[in-house]
């Protein structure tokens, strides 16, 4: 095998080593982020997604598959990536701060039945500490995606919120985790849009 290939496998097994890791560490705070989710859907509510970079990526992914479909049909759902609309970005970040990209669309957008899923592998972008402080205001429960220590966006977050944090350093592992955490909620929340009977199997979850 030569250096590439090596190279190759060895990112492999780092990416398989932290999900396996992750997959018991996180199973209960992916599991109440998406009854968050079904909740909020049942309540008329939406979820309002953001993030940076590759981030923005994993929000306009998580809006796309619950707006449109995941692996099976059902009825559409209420979901929205705030990283989309360049002229309401551009505007904001040239009128007031990139800062507050986010902040500004959640404070217009925004309700007490809404859901924010925000992804920072840092926490520390101010963007998303200021579109969590914003969520706050409008009553909104935030389900924050993290790694490494969940800065200042993890040390701000209330007893309602919840934080779905990667034990990682490298911002690689920690976004293809994110990955995974997507298609968790999104499998979770299908299941209880479409079989009428997974919340009776799961004691505590809301209605649909």
């Amino acid at each position: 095998m030569d250096i590439r290939q090596t190279r190759i496998a060895d990112i492999f097994a780092q990416s398989a080593a932290l999900k396996t890791q992750c997959q018991q560490l996180l199973a209960p705070s992916i599991a109440d982020a998406a009854l968050a989710m079904v909740a909020a859907l049942a309540s008329h509510g939406k979820i309002l997604s953001c993030g940076n970079g590759g981030s923005a990526a994993d929000a306009q992914h998580f809006s796309s598959e619950l707006l449109n479909r995941f692996e099976r049909e059902r009825r559409e759902l209420a979901a929205m990536a705030l990283t989309t609309d360049a002229s309401t970005l551009t505007s904001i970040a040239n009128d007031y701060d990139f800062s507050q990209i986010f902040a500004k669309q959640i404070r217009a957008l925004g309700r007490p039945n809404d859901v924010l899923l925000a992804f920072s592998t840092s926490g520390k972008s101010p963007n998303i500490v200021a579109a969590i402080a914003a969520a706050q205001t409008r009553g909104m429960r935030v389900v924050l995606a993290s790694g490494r220590d969940g800065g200042p966006a993890a040390s701000q977050l209330r007893a309602a919120d919840i934080e779905i944090r990667v034990p990682s350093t490298v911002t690689a592992r920690i976004q293809e985790v994110h990955l995974t955490i997507i298609h968790c909620l999104c499998d979770l929340i299908d299941q209880h849009v479409i079989d009428p009977n997974f919340s009776e199997h799961h004691p505590g979850a809301p209605p649909t």
